[in-house]
Order: C-alpha cells, then sequence, then structure tokens
C-alpha cells in the first residue's frame, strides 16, 4: 500500500469530532487508535495531566538510534479537535504523518533517538505539550530538536492564496502551495538543513526563524512547540500555515475532501528524509 492511500487511511479513521468534553466518544477513539498504531512499533507509555479535574493523555513511543547516548528528536502532534468540526487538517494531518514517521523511524534507525508524541488538550491552550514540556524541564531532560506537526494537507496553487502577518508578504510566495518551517533562532541551522532537504524531495518549502520565542509574531506561537520555546529548548512547528491558507480552519467544512493527499504525502515523505538526515 502506498504512503498516500496509508495515509488517508489514518485519516479516515482520525477524521471526526474529538472535542475531548462534547464528543468524548470520538475523542477517546482517536485516543485509541493512535495507542494501537504506535503500539507495533514498541511500547506506548502514557504521561498525564489534570486539567479541572479530568486526566488526560499525551501518548509517548521511544525509538531507538543507532548508536550513543544522543539526545533524542520529539516529534509530536495534537489529537483533539475544535467543537463542531471533523477536524481533518487540524489536526487529522499532524496525526497521520506522525504515525507515518513513527512507522519509519521504527523499520530505519537514524542518529537520534527518535521521540513521538500524541498530545491532547491543544485546542484548549497547549495544556498537554506544556504539561510534557515543564516535565521535562524540571528533570533536566535535553532534547536534540522539537519537532511540531501542524496542519500539513492543505494546498491552493492560486495567485494570492497565501496570507501572512504584515510585513512578511514581501519575502514569501503569494501562492500557497509550499509546506513551512517556523522555528526559534538556535533552530536556524535545523531550518536551514530541513528547507534543503525537503525541496531536494519534491516539495516547496519555506522557513521563518522567529527571535523572543515568537512573541513579535503572535501567530508563529499556536502550537505545541510554543511551551519547548518557553522552556529553552531548540523546536519549530512544520505548517501548512493555517487560517494563514485555509478556509476550512475550525470550521465544520474541514474534511478530508478539502486535502491535497498528493501535497500531503510529499511532506510526510520529505520530512522522512529531512529529519533522518539531520
Amino acid at each position: 500500500m502506498d504512503l498516500k492511500q496509508r495515509l488517508q487511511n489514518h485519516l479516515t479513521e482520525i477524521v471526526r469530532d474529538r472535542d475531548p468534553y462534547l464528543s468524548p466518544i470520538g475523542h477517546l477513539y482517536v485516543q485509541q487508535y493512535i495507542r494501537a498504531q504506535l503500539q507495533q512499533w514498541g511500547t506506548v507509555e502514557t504521561h498525564e495531566f489534570t486539567v479541572n479535574g479530568k486526566t488526560h493523555q499525551n501518548l509517548i513511543l521511544n525509538l531507538p538510534s543507532s548508536g550513543k547516548e544522543y539526545p533524542p528528536i520529539l516529534i509530536g502532534a495534537h489529537y483533539d479537535g475544535v467543537p463542531g468540526s471533523p477536524a481533518a487538517d487540524d489536526n487529522g494531518t499532524g496525526v497521520a504523518v506522525l504515525l507515518e514517521l513513527a512507522k519509519a523511524f521504527a523499520a530505519e534507525t537514524i542518529k537520534y533517538p527518535v521521540r513521538i508524541v500524541a498530545f491532547d488538550m491543544e485546542e484548549y491552550g497547549l495544556l498537554g505539550s506544556q504539561a510534557y514540556a515543564n516535565l521535562l524541564k524540571q528533570q533536566g531532560q535535553r532534547l536534540r530538536l522539537m519537532i511540531s506537526l501542524e496542519m500539513l494537507g492543505y494546498c491552493d496553487d492560486s495567485p494570492n492564496s497565501q496570507r501572512y502577518p504584515a510585513g512578511l508578504e514581501r519575502f514569501y510566495p503569494d501562492r500557497g502551495n509550499f509546506i513551512a518551517l517556523i522555528g526559534n533562532l538556535t533552530a536556524l541551522p535545523d531550518l536551514m538543513k530541513l528547507r534543503v532537504n525537503i525541496r531536494g524531495s519534491g516539495t516547496k518549502c519555506e522557513f521563518l526563524p522567529v527571535p523572543d520565542r515568537g512573541t513579535i509574531v503572535p501567530q508563529t506561537r499556536l502550537s505545541d512547540h510554543a511551551p519547548f520555546w518557553d522552556n529553552g529548548y531548540r523546536a519549530m512547528m512544520i505548517t501548512d500555515t493555517a487560517f494563514m491558507r485555509n478556509p476550512h480552519y475550525h470550521q465544520a467544512s474541514d474534511r478530508i475532501e478539502t486535502l491535497n493527499l498528493d501535497f500531503l504525502a510529499g511532506v510526510c515523505r520529505g520530512l522522512e528524509i529531512a529529519i533522518g538526515r539531520l
């Protein structure tokens, strides 16, 4: 089965109402689907955190490296969705690619250990990633890099289909047909390397380094990488730029039919190659 078909199969299971409070059955279904998929490649650990007396779970799979004791590359994606949306792009696409990267790096060990994390409660203010980033910092755990997979499947080739925070439009294309890498300044060498390798794989790619934890461009903080920036980790978000491009963002219309699965497969392939070469 080819990559595009596998991604579509994941999306068929993931894309449904899955707000943890208003659609708890959908939320539990997706959580169990992710757990079952990751369990094929190793032991899935659960990081529990509490919000208003309710326990939530981040799911973690650690994949070994090819040798020395290096700090891991953490690849994460959030599996909750906003109320009233099947949340295909946000963030079914991120989770589908997360599952495929787990499969790829379980089969092919790379220089660094890979830690796959499915975060909960992103839509309530990055609560799952915040709890986990705080824990790692508290324990003094090092990371080689944190990568947040956030909306990866919407593509529009038409002119002026891409918008930007004020000022940035002068430096970037006006067509929404690329994947964007947004990282803090310590991640700049990785942003450059990933962009070269993703472009080399045939997918258009742009990057944006942001100083000061992204505070000057608040739109750059809207995903699970931000708590890692705040805790001093090297981190980046991979994104199709969300509402800067996708009109279905946080709507009932955020469905599989609106995605470009060839673009999504290209992003997934590019990331596998690029992360493997870090």
